[in-house]
């Protein structure tokens, strides 16, 4: 909700485009900005026609109907089209003020001419002569106010346009991307997105200012060439014969600019595609110290992009020296012709002629080159937009009946036959399912091999995820969808679970008990109103998974698609999950359920056994199958594979009332104060160059400068008489000044660019360093935001403005001296008119810094919903949650708009400012020196017009620009805050252990606390416990009791109170790299990055394809790589999403392998694969790690029940630690009253196979603690 609203608009049109010229609308925010830092509550809400949502319908529908044209006619569809038909009016419209915007700019020259005509045939007594001149000075007045007037209404109009037309394509983009099919999304990436959605469309916003040159130009340069021909004959072509030559020339870098461009745009999305990866696997990359390889990949990548960068800014470089060096050269030959041709030149030629010139050379060597290079860019980005639009989208055939032919809630397969990719169809589904038929079942898919993803693949595929070639799948009823990896996004717990739907309280408080969340909100200071970080950092892997639950849950639906949501919790809250939520409160609804954990399946009314990549078992394999399953437990009501309908209820209850919930987002972005200080300009500038080649920088400035004015002295005498003297000295300041001012452009642009590369790698080495908490309280999209926009500003958008800057600044100061030397008491109103400029400055950048900074941190909610809605993406299209999240982001992109547009509208109210007094001076001037008319030369008046009117626009443009560098380096003030964010311990210390450590593999725990946060609870209390070497631990307690952390605690994620021993070296003292090298983990998210599967097996390259090749075999994962296309050199998808999590998390088994550490810590690693699975994994473990600590984090006490001891956690401090067979004897103890929850069946055989343990000969038996635990 914001404090203001948009003015209302005045009735008529004129009325309304001089009111939108004036922005009086802005004063109150301009003066708001005095008082006080400006937020979000005090900016303008944007206008209805200016929304997202408006403008993107508007477009997707033109792009909607020219994708059908297209096919019809059979050509590729035109995105350009599509803008010209949407925008192609309005643009127009803007073309209209563009030209009569250039035609004053032919006439005025024209009047300047006749009032220095007036001069030069002088006589007082002529009367008519005065008062034409009168005359003609008051045109150059009002041409000059019309100049101003038309100028912002033109920008006005354009800067809108290239607004509307960015945000109408962020709009699709991101409906686009919610609606990719899985071929699709793994044809793009994350860091694509992030890139068309930062950088690409950022080009419209661009070319709309300068496209009307394209045709402007020309017809501008033929209309003052017939004017010149008219004023210097023949002589003119000597001029336009120079800007001949040098037009095609800028034309040539133009298309370059656009060739680099694509080339940069290609690099970029892979540099962000990396960075998303890092940020989002920043823990694993942390745990297996990995931050080097990952940073020598980020700066391979980025030296590559930087090598584009540069040779885009040298002819950057060039383009805007050969613009500053034309007009010496034009006006040097155009005159040297004419004097040598033997004509006699008067001020009033002169003058015309330079004015005239100076016009062409602005349009045609400035705008026409740069409307080419843009055009060429945004040439670039739409087909790359075009292309990802393009795509293909998730196509729901057969899925849904129409509401007349439903009756009872059902899933109908039949004859099915799916594939992830036709080509590589490893990872395929094929399945064939005939005459199923039951009512009220729930329809477990267990399957006893590997291939984990068959399971989520016949979800997919009921889901519409998975494209099938035959066969039928028909859906009746609605459809809610809890996934395997559980999906949060920032915001409340609560919010999480209602996703948009509104708040029942006695519904949501029975969700929130059958989903057993109760307790865990009680631990938490604000209960269900607790913020979660980005990815659910803050949470569990348990308390996410019953998140994601809860919210399918909460979701009124008719079929309950369950992906294994039980195999990320304990048994204890596995089984209330099972009794309450799925098998009591959706008891009446039909509910197909994944799952693993054998102990659930005898309340089933049947079940579908999944086997290898084929069919379902046949009946006499299922006998086979029967077999296995009823060893593990009893009372299975009925196997089979069959076709399941299902009718639905509503389950009444009476619950308590909730809290209102206060409106709660994730802590804002930190945003700096007031001025950019001085010390951010210093980091920028001498990071690139040190201070030596800044002074070089200054003395070729100098030199540049003195050589070009003294051309203009000569001009402004009756030079005509000294012009065969000075002819060569002349030609030879016009050389200095040419080859001193591209090599000062050069230099520059050279620094500038390595100023953006060395504070780039000094942020990305800061992220690298910086503790993992940082990437909990900060969304993704945030520091993307930095990584992307600001980067690219930095690269491109800063340094040229910069160097537009301080070449005008020069040449400002120039024309002053020159002009002071011939009329000394200009200084009075130019000095006048520094002071009142700057004044406006210090007015205009108090507010406008505030928005730039405002609109940088509202464009990172825009890419953290982005990247968030990307990783939900099949919970959001099965919740039909589309629509709510496009209107999310439209939401997020009002934001970003009302910032953006105040902040162009600011600058205009700056800039509308300076050119009326700019245009109050002109006018002061031309009056002036027609009433001090006694005792002036014409010269003398020729300068100071021309002078009078160069400082209107380069005076005001080079205080605009110096405001646009202050703005333009808030981004730099954002990356280098980056560049200082808090580091975590030092890689590596001078105390290094030795060699061979851990040679035992002894962790020792003494009174260890341990906080996540500072100011937060302690997540483990006073934890002293000794795991000696070569023993196998089992960790277990209830979702939330600190298991994790007290793996967070080994590895230093956070630093912890207390000691913390391996092998008697205290780890808080030696470097993490050399702590956390020496450790192995497979981790509860296993993390694959994009990179072949030989890069994620051994990154630093120091194992033998024979060593990958064992590890493989070792994990049952060789013959999966072996039908890779490339096998170990096959790329594998954006994190690794072609292979299933349990096969992830089997590589990171095989990485484990290979590290061949002493300590070995598996956090809840096989809780995605089936029993069977984990068995052959766990022996996998025993075998290669007999000789090693062994630290087993798991859900599934017969994966732990073998272990020497077990460890029982509960809210941070330890319950109980001993044998398990010692702890099962306890019927008090907590370990007894898991076994118990997981059946008689299941529980008769743990308790034999501790027994078994106790029995065996081991090397642990009878340990004791090193020092009481607390109970």
């Amino acid at each position: 909700i914001h404090s203001h609203s948009q003015p209302q608009r005045p009735g008529g049109f004129f009325q309304h485009q001089l009111l939108s010229c004036a922005y009086y609308w802005l004063n109150p925010l301009i003066w708001l900005g005095q008082k006080h830092r400006l937020e979000r509550s005090d900016m303008y809400s944007v206008l209805p026609e200016d929304r997202s949502e408006t403008l993107g319908k508007e477009l997707q529908r033109c792009w909607n109907n020219e994708v059908r044209k297209a096919s019809k006619e059979l050509r590729k569809p035109q995105l350009s089209r599509v803008l010209i038909k949407c925008y192609g009016k309005s643009y127009a419209l803007a073309g209209l003020f563009e030209f009569f915007l250039e035609a004053i700019k032919v006439i005025q020259p024209l009047l300047l001419g006749k009032i220095i005509l007036f001069f030069e045939n002088y006589h007082p007594d002529d009367q008519r002569s005065l008062c034409m001149a009168y005359v003609y000075a008051a045109a150059m007045s009002i041409s000059t106010f019309g100049l101003t007037i038309l100028q912002h209404l033109y920008y006005y109009h354009v800067q809108r346009n290239g607004m509307r037309i960015r945000v109408a394509m962020c709009h699709m983009i991101y409906r686009k991307a919610l609606g990719l099919s899985t071929e699709s999304i793994g044809r793009t990436t994350t860091g694509q997105i992030v890139n068309l959605l930062s950088n690409d469309v950022n080009h419209f916003d661009e070319i709309t200012l300068r496209l009307h040159y394209l045709w402007a130009g020309p017809l501008q340069a033929m209309v003052i060439i017939i004017f010149l021909w008219y004023e210097i004959g023949p002589s003119c072509l000597a001029g336009v014969a120079t800007i001949a030559v040098m037009m095609p020339i800028q034309t040539w870098f133009g298309k370059l600019f656009g060739i680099f461009r694509s080339k940069t745009a290609v690099l970029t999305d892979s540099r962000i595609r990396i960075m998303n990866e890092v940020v989002s696997g920043i823990r694993i990359i942390k745990m297996y110290a990995w931050e080097k390889p990952f940073s020598a990949l980020v700066t391979e990548v980025r030296k590559k992009e930087m090598s584009r960068i540069l040779k885009s800014s040298y002819l950057r470089g060039l383009n805007m020296a050969s613009f500053f060096a034309s007009n010496k050269l034009i006006i040097f030959v155009t005159f040297t012709v004419y004097t040598l041709l033997g004509n006699t030149m008067t001020a009033s030629q002169v003058f015309v002629t330079m004015s005239l010139y100076g016009t062409i050379k602005v349009t045609l060597t400035l705008f026409f080159p740069l409307a080419i290079e843009k055009l060429s860019e945004t040439v670039v980005s739409i087909r790359r937009i075009k292309n990802f639009l393009l795509l293909e989208e998730i196509e729901r055939k057969n899925i849904r009946l129409p509401l007349a032919e439903k009756g009872e809630n059902s899933i109908e397969i039949e004859k099915l036959t799916c594939y992830w990719d036709k080509v590589n169809s490893i990872m395929g589904l094929h399945v064939f399912v005939t005459d199923i038929y039951k009512k009220n079942a729930i329809y477990p898919a267990y399957m006893h091999d590997i291939h984990v993803f068959l399971q989520s693949s016949l979800l997919s595929a009921i889901l519409g995820e998975l494209p099938y070639d035959t066969g039928t799948l028909k859906i009746k009823g609605q459809l809610t969808y809890a996934s395997q990896q559980p999906w949060v996004f920032p915001g409340t717990i609560r919010s999480n679970i209602l996703f948009g739907r509104e708040l029942n309280p006695k519904k949501y408080e029975r969700v929130l008990r059958v989903c057993a969340l109760k307790k865990d909100l009680e631990m938490f200071r604000d209960g269900d109103l607790t913020l979660i970080g980005d990815r659910g950092a803050t949470l569990s892997g348990g308390q996410k998974a019953r998140v994601n639950l809860a919210r399918a849950v909460y979701e009124d639906a008719d079929i309950y698609l369950l992906d294994d949501p039980l195999s990320a919790v304990d048994a204890e809250v596995g089984k209330h999950l099972f009794d309450k939520c799925i098998c009591g409160l959706l008891k009446n609804k039909c509910r197909i359920l994944v799952t693993h954990q054998l102990q659930h399946l005898r309340d089933v009314d049947q079940i579908l056994v999944l086997k290898e990549v084929c069919t379902p078992l046949k009946e006499n394999s299922l006998k086979e199958a029967c077999l296995l399953l009823l060893i593990h437990a009893t009372g299975i009501n009925k196997i089979t594979n069959s076709k399941t309908m299902f009718k639905y209820k509503n389950v009444p209850g009476s619950f308590l009332v909730l809290q209102v919930e206060a409106i709660q987002t994730i802590a804002e972005e930190t945003r700096a104060d007031g001025n950019v200080s001085s010390q951010v300009y210093f980091t920028y500038f001498t990071a690139g160059c040190s201070l030596l080649v800044l002074m070089v920088i200054v003395f070729l400035s100098i030199i540049a400068e003195v050589s070009h004015r003294p051309l203009m002295v000569p001009l402004a005498s009756e030079w005509r008489f000294l012009m065969q003297f000075l002819l060569c000295l002349i030609l030879g300041l016009t050389a200095a000044a040419v080859v001193f001012g591209f090599a000062r452009s050069l230099v520059i642009f050279h620094g500038l660019v390595r100023s953006a590369q060395t504070l780039h790698n000094s942020m990305f080495s800061a992220v690298l360093h910086t503790p993992v908490s940082f990437f909990d309280v900060n969304p993704i999209g945030r520091i993307l935001n930095r990584f992307s926009k600001d980067v690219s500003q930095m690269d491109s958008m800063l340094p040229i403005t910069f160097v537009d800057f301080y070449q005008l600044f020069l040449q400002n100061v120039g024309v002053i001296a020159v002009a002071a030397s011939v009329i000394p008491l200009i200084l009075i109103p130019v000095v006048l008119l520094m002071l009142i400029f700057l004044y406006l400055r210090s007015l205009y950048l108090r507010t406008s810094r505030d928005l730039k900074r405002l609109e940088s941190t509202t464009r990172s909610p825009v890419l953290s919903h982005l990247s968030s809605s990307l990783n939900g993406l099949s919970t959001i299209r099965a919740s039909r949650s589309e629509e709510k999240l496009t209107k999310d982001f439209d939401v997020h992109q009002d934001l970003h708009s009302e910032a953006w547009f105040l902040f162009l509208m600011t600058s205009r109210w700056f800039a509308l400012r300076l050119d009326s007094i700019c245009s109050i001076f002109i006018t002061l001037t031309a009056f002036g020196l027609i009433l001090l008319r006694d005792g002036l030369v014409a010269g003398e008046v020729g300068l100071v017009l021309t002078y009078a009117v160069t400082l209107m626009g380069n005076f005001q443009w080079t205080v605009r620009q110096s405001a646009e560098v202050e703005n333009m380096m808030t981004s730099v003030e954002r990356v280098v805050e980056y560049t200082e964010l808090k580091n975590e311990g030092p890689w590596e210390t001078q105390q290094r252990p030795p060699s061979d450590w851990p040679s035992q593999g002894m962790i020792t725990f003494n009174r260890v606390n341990f906080f996540y946060n500072t100011d937060g609870p302690p997540v483990l209390k006073e934890i002293s416990a000794t795991f000696q070497a070569k023993e196998k631990v089992g960790i277990v307690g209830r979702t939330g009791a600190g298991k994790s952390s007290l793996v967070s605690a080994l590895f230093r994620l956070a630093e912890p109170q207390g000691k913390i021993y391996i092998d008697s070296v205290v780890t808080s003292e030696i470097g993490l790299h050399d702590l956390r090298q020496k450790m192995s983990i497979i981790p509860q998210d296993p993390v694959l990055f994009t990179g072949t599967v030989r890069t994620n097996l051994d990154p630093f390259n120091q194992h033998s394809d024979e060593d990958l090749w064992k590890a493989l075999e070792e994990v049952q994962l060789k013959s999966v790589v072996e039908e890779l296309p490339g096998k170990l050199e096959a790329v594998l998808a954006e994190s690794g999403s072609n292979f299933s999590v349990g096969q992830r998390q089997l590589v990171c088994l095989a990485r484990a392998i290979l590290r061949k550490n002493r300590i070995l810590i598996i956090d809840e690693a096989t809780a995605n694969v089936d029993p069977r699975t984990d068995e052959l994994i766990q022996k996998t473990i025993r075998d290669k790690f007999e000789e090693c600590t062994v630290i087993t984090i798991a859900h599934r006490l017969n994966t732990i029940i073998d272990s020497d001891r077990i460890l029982v956690l509960d809210s941070g401090t330890i319950q109980e630690f001993d044998h398990p067979y010692t702890l099962l004897q306890n019927k008090e103890g907590a370990l007894y009253r898991m076994v118990q929850q997981m059946g008689q069946a299941e529980s008769a055989s743990l308790l034999e196979s501790a027994r078994q343990k106790k029995s065996l000969p081991s090397l642990n038996h009878g340990l004791h603690l090193n020092e009481k635990t607390q109970q």
